[in-house]
């Protein structure tokens, strides 16, 4: 009840202010425009990036100084956080990075988030940055017409650089104008108090917006202005940083536990680097004044010392949390723990990944690989075999000639119980995380959902062999039996076989020789063509009754086959040109 009404009532309190006062309504717009630059810059940087800010933050990770630095580095070139936290928790979910690695990378990208604060008080405050805005936004048009997903992205690039820059000009404009009205100055409080209802006033407005930088560029361009007093803004700097853990909680309540593990990670960071800036506030503040003098900033420039004020403090939170990540890592896992998914739901795929997308692919093969197993397992039990079995059996076909035990496997129940939901995902999953593919990752796409589609049809097949095969393997006639359990040991042999490429970890050419010995064995299935058929009904071995269901069953047998080989081809050869050759080879 209380969102329902809450939610118009600050509509319309945000009405009146907007329609009541012309420098208000300056600022807001302001605050607007530069949000939705914040938003283009993180879209541009997917498009036009193609994968690098991922192979950056996966690559320079493998201990705590690269871990904190790259994600200091990136953050401060993409100008979000929420981007490279979004790519760490990808990364966590599909196994790229360990736990440890990602929490140094958000510590660098917190400190990367400083950087705002240096954009708005060496060019925004100092440059009439207006004039630098709409050029780039008009170039930003024209780029976004392009097709090339590379120029796109330079499109949105530069349409986010020109609406912050516009942004910060209109929050400067307004809150120079809104002091011949008001003087916001003459409200300050002095003392700890002061300092906690600004830290307060801080975490109110960054959770309202979603965004510290936007909080921070809101107040650096009120201190220039002279609303507020120096030693507010940097209160209000400190509830700013505290602020951004509600937006990470927020973001992690529908994400997986790496996600939970990270934000709870977050919190714990921005809480600590809090409660120490608050406690030694004016310690800092006089360290300030020191660096200030060492680099000759003038006394009263307080937007240069707010900004060396941010940076120190967030230095400072990395330095006193960064001994204890690993008792962070074990206190996050313990409260979030793994939880046992159902076998029908994705194990790897999440909407986490969906905008990421090397970790997209990733996680998708994975995923693949997965619906693949648990298939494996139907096609096995639908004709009377346990893989454990097949797998450690050193004589295929003596292993299943002796198998003779009737497995009761209804394919339709487990395709609907296991299968169709994982399917389904998988569908859906491929075709949203496109959106910031380029054309090679798409093509992978492409050839991960056919695979897809061929073991859905692969277990549906199996359906019509299963009945015939359950029949004639306790029949009296040993031809027919004997005819049958051929067609099990090609089926076998090819699960066993696939299941060797799936274990090893050989190279494409390797895996594609084994592949092609595989067909030529598959090929040899042919009853019809190599004359075995005739051969029995002529020495009436078999009737034509026993006949006419063989040449069905090993019809379907064959497609089965071919299907299985055709998906390890696609999910277990990474070679394009491999894959093209393998495409190319009939039957």
């Amino acid at each position: 009840m209380f969102k329902k009404i809450s939610i118009p009532l600050l509509l319309l309190i945000l009405g009146y202010f907007v329609i009541a006062d012309e420098n208000i309504k300056t600022i807001l717009s302001g605050i607007a425009i530069f949000i939705i630059g914040m938003n283009f810059m993180e879209d541009g940087f997917k498009l036009f990036s193609g994968g690098t800010l991922e192979k950056l933050l996966e690559k320079f990770t493998n201990n705590l100084p690269k871990a904190v630095f790259t994600g200091f580095i990136t953050t401060s070139v993409v100008q979000s956080s929420s981007l490279v936290s979004v790519i760490v928790i990808s990364f966590l979910s599909v196994g790229l990075l360990t736990l440890a690695q990602g929490i140094g990378i958000i510590f660098g990208a917190n400190l990367g988030t400083t950087t705002t604060a240096w954009l708005v008080t060496l060019f925004g405050l100092k440059l009439k940055i207006s004039a630098y805005a709409m050029p780039m936004i008009i170039f930003g048009v024209v780029f976004k017409f392009f097709k090339l997903r590379t120029y796109k992205g330079l499109g949105n690039i530069l349409l986010g650089l020109g609406f912050i820059f516009l942004g910060i000009a209109y929050m400067k404009e307004g809150f120079e104008t809104l002091k011949d009205a008001i003087d916001l100055a003459s409200y300050a409080i002095d003392g700890y108090l002061g300092v906690l209802v600004y830290i307060g006033i801080g975490f109110i407005a960054t959770i309202v917006i979603q965004s510290s930088s936007a909080t921070m560029a809101i107040i650096i361009t009120a201190l220039a202005a002279n609303q507020i007093i120096y030693e507010n803004a940097l209160a209000l700097a400190i509830g700013a940083n505290v602020g951004t853990t509600v937006t990470a909680i927020l973001g992690a309540l529908t994400s997986n536990e790496n996600g939970k593990r990270l934000a709870a990670a977050h919190f714990i960071f921005n809480i600590i680097t809090g409660l120490v800036a608050f406690i030694f506030i004016y310690q800092l503040s006089s360290f300030v004044d020191v660096i200030a003098h060492v680099f000759d900033v003038e006394q009263n420039n307080y937007t240069i010392k707010l900004a060396i004020f941010h940076t120190i403090f967030n230095l400072l939170g990395i330095l006193v949390v960064s001994p204890f990540i690993q008792q962070i890592v074990k206190g996050t896992q313990k409260i979030f723990q793994d939880k046992t998914q159902s076998i029908s739901h994705p194990k790897f795929i999440n909407d986490v990944l969906i905008d990421v997308p090397n970790s997209a692919l990733k996680a998708l093969e994975e995923e693949l690989d997965n619906l693949y197993n648990k298939s494996q397992k139907a096609i096995l039990h639908a004709i009377s075999l346990h893989r454990h079995d097949i797998f450690k059996s050193k004589d295929i076909k003596k292993t299943v000639k002796k198998s003779k035990t009737k497995i009761e496997t209804n394919v339709d129940d487990i395709y609907k119980r296991n299968l169709k939901t994982l399917y389904s995902a998988i569908i859906r999953f491929s075709s949203l995380s496109q959106k910031y593919m380029n054309q090679e990752q798409m093509n992978r796409v492409y050839n991960l959902k056919v695979a897809s589609k061929e073991i859905i049809d692969a277990v549906k097949e199996v359906r019509r062999l299963q009945k015939n095969t359950t029949f004639f393997l306790n029949s009296s006639n040993e031809s027919i039996q004997k005819e049958y359990t051929a067609l099990r040991t090609i089926i076998a042999d090819t699960v066993k076989e696939i299941e060797t490429l799936r274990e090893n970890h050989c190279d494409d050419i390797d895996k594609m020789t084994r592949i092609e010995t595989l067909k030529e064995k598959i090929n040899r299935l042919d009853i019809i063509e190599t004359g075995k058929i005739d051969l029995l009904i002529r020495e009436d071995k078999i009737s034509s009754k026993m006949a006419t269901s063989l040449i069905n069953d090993t019809s379907t047998a064959h497609n089965i086959c071919k299907k299985l080989v055709s998906i390890a081809t696609i999910i277990y050869i990474q070679s394009e040109h491999l894959l093209e050759i393998g495409e190319d080879d009939e039957y």
